[in-house]
């Protein structure tokens, strides 16, 4: 895993993988998988990205493969031969299909910056499902508004990449079907404004809540984020998903857990300490009351 975080409090964190021989029998390559948080002013694209990926936005560049970018903070310009020369503005809640061999360029603006998840694959197999969608032309980016399911998509892509076990290229290759069939899914499904405004405050709020699952979050700061009364924001999100906005964002460290318990040799202190936990012991009294089982036994009965 590659994480970098500059003076300005940009952050990016990516993974480039070399595929095997093998891998590429499967015509479903992932390449790339990461994000980036541009601060206001600051550079972009940072200089942490190998050459074939980094760029002069003046110039624009040309992939040898599809990458499916989306954005969720932020404002800024793409162009590429589907746009205007001087490029279309794109915003918060676009997404992005970059396809290989086509010049394009990309940038947050100055004044806003932005966050961006991207990822990167090639293969007949990719090549056949965007043209069955007839996405494999004609316009390539969408506001399709925020949502959660895909961010999280990106995050796990980012984790399987960094454990870079074998056979990982068939589960990222999933993830990046699953991805664009939900991108399918909402383009076929939405009537007019595609943007609810109380839907899109919830999924901006569990966006926010898987970004900081390892940190501790203000509930109180995050519904003033989203220009809501807290009373009114947790009404409304136990609505929309079955839980307070307290008891999702505890699922969401316990979800993790479980993931790093079953997939990792992390010790159950790191696990704890990683996820914001005041202190083992918490973390164990948590754990067991959501789960029925210490985090000693889940990890151990996984491994039976």
């Amino acid at each position: 895993m590659n994480e970098v975080t500059t003076p300005r409090r940009s952050r990016a964190l990516f993974h480039y993988l070399i595929a095997s021989d093998h891998d590429r029998k499967l015509n479903a390559v992932v390449n790339a998988v990461g994000s980036q948080e541009i601060a206001p002013g600051d550079e972009y694209p940072l200089r942490v990205h190998p050459a074939d990926y980094f760029f002069n936005p003046e110039k624009g560049r040309i992939l040898h493969e599809y990458q499916l970018l989306y954005i969720t903070q932020g404002k800024g310009t793409l162009r590429s031969a589907c746009t205007p020369p001087e490029g279309v503005q794109v915003g918060k809640g676009t997404m992005i299909l970059l396809r290989p061999g086509e010049l394009h360029s990309y940038y947050p603006q100055p004044a806003t910056g932005w966050t961006e998840y991207y990822i990167g694959f090639e293969g007949s197999a990719f090549d056949r499902m965007l043209g069955q969608m007839g996405l494999d032309k004609g316009p390539q980016h969408w506001a399709i508004g925020l949502n959660s399911e895909l961010t999280q998509l990106y995050h796990r892509a980012t984790e399987i990449a960094a454990d870079n076990k074998t056979a990982s290229q068939p589960l990222l290759a999933g993830i990046v079907q699953h991805m664009i069939g939900l991108l399918y899914y909402m383009l076929r499904n939405r009537t007019g404004n595609t943007t609810d405004v109380l839907e899109q405050a919830i999924e901006k709020a569990k966006i926010i809540m898987d970004e900081k699952v390892s940190e501790e979050i203000d509930l109180y700061e995050l519904s003033s984020q989203l220009n809501l009364s807290y009373s009114w924001f947790r009404k409304t999100f136990k609505e929309y998903t079955g839980h307070s906005p307290a008891r999702y964002f505890q699922l969401l460290k316990l979800r993790r857990a479980q993931r790093l318990l079953s997939d990792t040799e992390y010790s159950i202190k790191e696990i704890a300490y990683s996820l914001g936990y005041k202190s083992t012991e918490h973390f164990f009294s948590i754990f067991k009351k959501h789960t029925g089982y210490t985090p000693t036994a889940y990890r151990n009965y996984g491994r039976e």
